[in-house]
């Protein structure tokens, strides 16, 4: 089985050859048609996420089934412990003892995978594996923070701004879109995404400085000091601020800091069930999001090309077989 392994905090992913993935007692074996990159995966080699090594990364996996036939892998594995309250209402990917793909097990930047239950398995229907890969994830991450932001968006006049037009944020947008009413605001420094995400639904787009309050719900998937502290200062009153991005920021918080009653709040990745609205919604209607197919092989390509900020959306490894 060919596979990209990371042997440490740092290093280049190196190409190496597997007897097969690692079994689990009752698990689920699938091969892998494609596996999304995402900015996690650099997190994971920056050291940023406490890993052992050496390390296969990729959680945004879609592969074939052997009975269900195509299927997306739900990455978040929780304990499932009957004491656990995160795992009994279904909120997976925040349990303590959680096991993601692509980080605590080996993931997806490989030919085969062999997934711990069934239930992770979500049927693809008729959305093509490429385009569905980035959706484990990005999509998924997307959506659940939209969802936080829908609770405030239910009235006429309610204004959204979604700060980060890269992948994330293009779905996001698109949710809005097919979800709200709202009058839809993106902001990102560059004129490219800017303009992608006009788009894809945005009504208005503008750099971080040109924005204007209040928004009933902010986005934020950039989660800079900068992105923070705009957010902050134009949410409205009894608005919302979601945090997705992880750029470290930190913003002041108290009576007077921000409108009143506005809540701050952060948006982790998405539940199982999420991941299943999330796959209807996709078929029902034709996302869309700028994605580069690159070949396994081509791995550390793939992650140089996404830290230089030379991807407009997504990139999803493919097997050099299929590539």
């Amino acid at each position: 089985m060919q596979a990209m392994i990371l042997n440490g905090i740092g290093q280049p992913l190196t190409p190496v050859e597997l007897d097969g993935p690692t079994e689990r007692p009752g698990g689920e074996r699938i091969t892998i048609t494609a596996c999304g990159v995402c900015h996690s995966d650099l997190h994971v080699v920056d050291g940023d996420y406490p890993v052992s090594f050496p390390r296969i990364l990729g959680h945004e996996i879609v592969g074939i089934h052997d009975r269900m036939g195509p299927v997306i892998v739900y990455a978040p594995w929780g304990c499932r412990q009957s004491d656990c309250p995160q795992c009994a209402s279904g909120q997976e990917m925040i349990c303590p003892n959680s096991s993601e793909v692509g980080l605590v097990v080996d993931g997806g930047y490989c030919e085969e995978i062999v997934v711990a239950s069934e239930d992770y398995l979500v049927p693809l229907g008729n959305l093509d594996p490429i385009q569905a890969a980035p959706l484990a994830c990005g999509g998924l991450t997307a959506y659940r923070a939209t969802k936080k932001a829908l609770a405030h968006l239910g009235h006429d006049g309610a204004r959204v701004a979604v700060i980060g037009a890269g992948g994330l944020g293009q779905y996001s947008i698109q949710y809005l879109s097919l979800l709200s009413k709202a009058e839809i605001t993106a902001v990102d420094t560059s004129a490219e995404k800017r303009a992608t995400a006009q788009e894809l639904g945005a009504h208005r787009a503008f750099t971080l400085d040109e924005l204007e309050g209040p928004y009933d719900a902010i986005i934020d998937f950039v989660g800079a000091d900068a992105t923070l502290a705009a957010a902050s200062s134009t949410v409205a009153r009894q608005g919302i601020v979601v945090v997705v991005g992880l750029f470290g920021g930190r913003v002041p918080f108290g009576l007077g800091a921000q409108a009143n009653e506005a809540s701050l709040t952060t948006s982790i990745w998405g539940t199982l069930d999420e991941l299943h609205e999330l796959i209807e919604l996709a078929n029902a209607h034709d996302l869309k999001s700028p994605i580069e197919t690159l070949a396994l092989s081509q791995a550390q390509e793939a992650h140089d090309r996404l830290r230089s900020g030379a991807v407009a959306g997504r990139v999803v490894l493919v097997p050099d077989a299929l590539a």
